[in-house]
């Protein structure tokens, strides 16, 4: 897995418990039909580069479910920036002067270097978390958000947690405060108190969370790098099992760890869902760009171990339901 908290989660190395995290907040997108310049559709072998940020194993998942989706006589052409994003340009200029017909970009490093360098050719993102607000909305592009839906995770919460009425959150305005404000209203219409702490620092957290616990019956987190490190993880994770307080997490590993659910998003899906947005655009002259759809396939990991240590009965249909068990 990566280490990603943040934009995905990549920009600060956390613990294998939380490096493969994805939480999201719905966006807000526009729709425009995009016709490339004199592009006719697409040959019988399409011609397809894939441009990455990095060589993560998150993002060579996301590469094979995206390869996996194409037809058989696709022919690919792989780059890796390697971070670098003088070379990420640098490399999207030779794309754009190659007969690429679809690019795929893959990290928000890549996707940024096909926004400055690749006018007229269709790209196709993903792995990137909020395109909108990072400027990824050029007429050429769509792709896949790394986001999921608060109302989603609210409900998933809701179905394993039912009798819960006060549910504790901690966050960094400055990073997840639009979410947290968005969820407050939510969780409200669906009958519980979101109950949230500011912190602003890592040093917060300790006595914020101390301080919080009496007052919940259930606690959320979110992929803020403000309030989860390597050295904070494991303490807010303790803490609340310690006060017989459930963790709601934000992928398999944080379950695998004690928390008693996490909705997560695989990344080879991911590519696969990236891989059918190409197959359309290549199949029609004209496609709507500027749109971002959310993951459609979510992954619910539950604790059953966690569940029988706190005296928590899940439902059996949401047991039934779970991709991932343990």
């Amino acid at each position: 897995p990566s280490t990603v908290v943040g934009q995905y989660l990549l920009m600060m190395p956390l613990s294998r418990m939380i490096r493969p995290a994805l939480v999201g907040f719905a966006g807000v997108s526009l729709s425009v039909c995009w016709v490339a310049p004199g592009w006719q559709g697409p040959a019988l072998a399409a011609e397809v580069v894939i441009l990455k940020s990095a060589d993560l194993a998150a993002y060579n998942q996301a590469v094979a479910g995206f390869k996996a989706t194409m037809p058989p006589s696709t022919s690919f052409t792989e780059h890796n920036m390697q971070g670098d994003v003088a070379k990420g340009r640098k490399l999207a200029r030779k794309i754009r002067a190659s007969s690429a017909e679809v690019v795929l970009a893959v990290g928000l490093k890549a996707a940024l270097a096909a926004k400055l360098e690749i006018v007229d050719i269709p790209v196709v993102f993903c792995m990137v978390l909020d395109p909108i607000k990072n400027g990824l909305n050029a007429p050429n592009m769509t792709g896949i958000r790394l986001e999921i839906p608060i109302e989603r995770q609210l409900r998933t919460m809701r179905s394993v947690l039912p009798a819960v009425r006060r549910v504790g959150v901690l966050y960094d305005p400055e990073k997840t405060g639009d979410l947290v404000e968005e969820a407050r209203l939510m969780a409200r219409a669906m009958g519980f108190e979101l109950i949230a702490r500011e912190v602003r620092t890592e040093r917060d957290v300790p006595t914020t969370l101390r301080a919080l616990i009496p007052q919940i019956e259930a606690l959320w987190l979110l992929p803020d790098s403000s309030v989860l490190t390597e050295d904070s993880v494991k303490f807010v994770m303790g803490t609340a099992l310690d006060s017989n307080v459930p963790v709601i997490g934000f992928s398999s590993e944080l379950v695998r760890s004690g928390a008693l659910v996490g909705l997560s998003v695989s990344y080879e899906d991911v590519g696969r869902q990236a891989g059918l947005l190409a197959r359309k655009i290549l199949s029609e002259q004209a496609r709507p760009f500027t749109t971002t759809f959310p993951p459609e396939r979510l992954r619910l990991a539950l604790n059953l171990k966690t569940a029988r240590f706190l005296g928590i009965v899940i439902p059996p249909e949401v047991v039934s339901n779970a991709d991932e068990l343990y």
